[in-house]
């Protein structure tokens, strides 16, 4: 007996699902033992060059009112796609998204609507694009209590800082070979801004912390349009690379924020280049493990998709017991009282008084465990050039 589903939105991620299910139908229904059939495909566009074409619908209602088990929201926003997943859910249509500005703004919600009526709400793709991740943190590494993620989680910042190392061209021109060649949108800002990254740490924080929501506009933000091309030379000087890195750490307030970061070359995201994503996972049982590949794209992006699709109807659409959120956003610790590790760029002979620093060239000065509100003063007091986290 099929399974039929509807894919709501057909843009890059959407045709990608239909995609993946068409050209692995005989594997997907020997794995789970149904096929997967698209019965419809919700868009206000028409697609009369697709093979799919045919599938295609502007009518809500005879998609939500249908025999479909399974929606597909790949629209993107949080405005119709939200309309469309509450009204999904509250129907016991399981859905499964990409979606992560939908995810951390109103995930506590979808959630509790998909138990409320006994279907699923899955959002693997909405962080790592292609990379598994949010089953891991669920399942793999469910008897570890994750003490640390530390992610470079967006791939045309990561494209844009790689062009700027080694092409010696400044953020501009990297900015726009990002768009000439498709990994940049013409409007760029959440992604260079730190919004995109903001959304995803807010959700990695929550799953590691154990379903206690941590919303996205409690997260720090700092992108990367500020990074200059004599920063990016500092870093190779010292034996670093700058990445904009998201991060969480456990505690009774945790510490989740996102910046440009100098990671030494002994850490793995060093060498995390282009496009491509990974996500450093500490657990207090496992140590660290890394999540590493494309982190967008047509056909990754729906392979996490399609993975959810199938969970969903391995499970008969139950939902999974240990994936509740709260409904309410906990405390986690204000920016200004963070403790970080920084690298100062000043002259070394220069007294670092009242913290554990080392000196890591002529130039550079790593302090240790310095509260963000302290940094002003110490920079002044310095005369250091700049300042910029540090990742070991």
């Amino acid at each position: 007996m099929a399974i039929n589903i509807a894919i709501l939105g057909f843009g890059t991620v959407g045709s990608g699902v239909a995609e993946t299910l068409d050209i692995n139908k005989d594997v997907i229904s020997k794995r789970i033992g149904q096929e997967i059939n698209v019965k419809y495909i919700l868009d206000i566009r028409d697609f009369p060059d697709s093979r799919f074409a045919d599938l295609v619908t502007h009518d809500a209602d005879e998609v939500f009112t249908s025999d479909i088990k399974i929606a597909v929201e790949t629209i993107g926003g949080a405005r119709i796609a939200y309309e469309y997943t509450k009204r999904a859910l509250s129907a016991g249509i399981s859905v499964v998204t990409s979606n992560k500005e939908l995810v951390s703004t109103h995930g506590p919600e979808l959630i509790e609507i998909a138990y409320q009526n006994n279907c699923c709400y899955y959002f693997e793709a909405a962080v790592g694009g292609g990379i598994p991740i949010i089953r891991p943190l669920y399942k793999c590494l469910a008897a570890n209590k994750i003490t640390k993620i530390a992610g470079i989680v967006n791939g045309t910042t990561n494209y844009i800082l790689s062009q700027m190392k080694n092409e010696g061209i400044d953020f501009d021109s990297a900015l726009k070979q990002a768009q000439a060649n498709g990994f940049a949108e013409a409007n760029p800002s959440a992604d260079i801004e730190g919004i995109d990254a903001q959304r995803k740490i807010s959700i990695l924080s929550t799953i590691a912390n154990d379903g206690a929501y941590i919303a996205p506009e409690s997260i720090s933000a700092e992108g990367i349009s500020a990074v200059t091309t004599a920063d990016m030379d500092f870093a190779a000087s010292i034996g670093c690379d700058i990445k904009l890195i998201a991060l969480y750490e456990a505690g009774d307030k945790p510490v989740v924020y996102v910046a440009p970061t100098l990671v030494d070359k002994s850490n793995l995201l060093y060498n995390v280049c282009g496009v491509f994503n990974a996500i450093m996972v500490e657990g207090n049982s496992l140590g660290q493990a890394m999540f590493y590949g494309q982190g967008a794209g047509t056909l990754p992006t729906a392979s996490a998709v399609c993975g959810d699709i199938l969970e969903v109807a391995a499970t008969d659409g139950k939902p999974a017991e240990n994936r509740s959120w709260s409904k309410e956003s906990v405390e986690i610790t204000p920016y200004d009282e963070i403790k970080a590790d920084i690298v100062i760029r000043v002259d070394s002979s220069k007294a670092v008084d009242g913290y554990e620093a080392s000196v890591l060239s002529d130039e550079a000065v790593l302090v240790k465990g310095i509260k963000h509100k302290d940094i002003a003063d110490l920079v002044a007091k310095t005369g250091a050039k700049s300042w910029m986290h540090y990742l070991k």
